[in-house]
């Protein structure tokens, strides 16, 4: 099915039981699609109010998430699982709605480290230079950038657990403690990697689409028992964002999102720092490659929630020893994913809604992601972590 995107606004959809929703994001450039369906108001004509809510951290868009204080929010994809799970917190069933981007993430380190690797040391001898365990700072325990990090410097012959010290700050923050000395590298979404370079107090080496192509990113997500109590309304939400995320795929369009989220209800930084790696453009950096662009549509499907997607996730969790069962790993993701409520709205508004073909794709280290079979998967890696079950 191509894209058909009906948007008369005569069309009449089944009335979303609760119209007005509090929706979670974190200050982060790949906020886009929720951004554009607020400022151009794609929910009014599938009967919702948007409320967008600022977050400090992705711990606080979970507790509010959970305590019912956010109906909805923009989540890291693996962290949706992590709740699942109760690993390292509450937990509590989880439902991923769509996939809201895919790529658009880095990993940016110091100007010392950027130095030594750009004389061709080695990632081991740079980290020896300095004399102590260097030390990394990711998003959240389970999320998409401990598991960027972590595959990354496996990949380098780095042992993520054993020779890195890992610390979670909040996104917004990583700039500065970069600039202060604090980290010697992050992994994070943008615009924080661009502000610090931006500052002269590091270079962004790696970008998220160099370690997996065309990976999941963020997530549209909310408590299950939500997507039970209202299905309309999650069908009309998935629509909104369906249509603000094709709308912002057009180059013009994020230009105009771009200086919306420049204001201070959003990112609060300058434009400048936003658009270009939006746009894909990233400058005179250090990337042995042209990164994937932030993608948060396409026509062939790439916001369908996969639940192969999801078992990637699982096989990392697996691989450090955060999840230590290997029993009814697709049954989890299953539940998870709300297929049947995205391919409704999908179909209802003519877009691609078919399960899209799962394509295997090296990653950095040259594997292939097989969801055929998750847990041999998990345990082919030389460094892992300790892994029973």
């Amino acid at each position: 099915m191509t894209v058909h995107p009906n948007l008369d606004p005569s069309r009449e959809f089944a009335k979303p039981e609760r119209p007005h929703l509090r929706i979670g994001f974190v200050a982060l450039t790949d906020c886009a699609s929720l951004v554009a369906a607020k400022m151009m108001d794609f929910g009014q004509r599938n009967g919702l109010t948007l409320e967008l809510c600022k977050q400090p951290s992705w711990a606080a868009v979970r507790d509010k998430l959970l305590s019912g204080e956010l109906d909805a929010a923009q989540t890291l994809y693996g962290m949706v699982y992590g709740i699942q799970l109760g690993l390292g917190g509450p937990q509590a069933d989880m439902a991923i709605l769509m996939t809201l981007n895919r790529n658009g993430q880095a990993i940016t380190v110091s100007n010392r480290l950027a130095d030594a690797l750009r004389s061709g040391s080695p990632l081991s001898a740079a980290f020896a230079m300095l004399g102590r365990k260097p030390v990394f700072a990711q998003t959240f325990p389970t999320g998409t950038h401990a598991m960027w990090l972590n595959y990354w410097l496996a990949a380098q012959g780095v042992h993520p657990l054993h020779d890195v010290e890992s610390v979670v700050i909040p996104p917004p923050q990583m700039a500065d403690a970069l600039a202060q000395g604090e980290l010697d590298g992050f992994c994070a979404g943008e615009p924080w990697h661009a502000v610090a370079e931006h500052n002269h107090s590091g270079r962004t080496i790696v970008s998220s689409s160099q370690i997996w192509p065309d990976h999941p990113e963020k997530a549209l997500a909310c408590r299950r028992e939500f997507a039970a109590l209202y299905p309309n309304t999650v069908q009309a939400l998935v629509r909104t964002l369906l249509e603000a995320s094709q709308w912002l795929e057009n180059p013009p369009n994020k230009v105009t999102t771009s200086h919306r989220l420049a204001s201070p209800e959003y990112l609060n930084i300058a434009q400048e720092l936003i658009l270009p790696r939006l746009s894909g453009e990233y400058g005179n950096s250090m990337l042995p490659s042209a990164p994937l662009p932030h993608r948060f549509f396409d026509a062939n499907g790439m916001n369908y929630p996969l639940a192969s997607d999801g078992l990637w996730f699982l096989s990392q969790f697996h691989r450090w020893g955060l999840l230590t069962t290997t029993e009814g790993w697709e049954k989890i993701v299953t539940k998870v994913c709300q297929t049947e409520s995205y391919m409704l709205a999908a179909q209802s508004l003519g877009y691609f809604a078919d399960e899209p073909a799962t394509t295997a794709m090296p990653f950095i280290d040259g594997y292939n992601w097989d969801p055929t079979n998750p847990i041999a998967y998990s345990r082919r890696f030389a460094i892992q972590g300790n892994i029973s079950g």
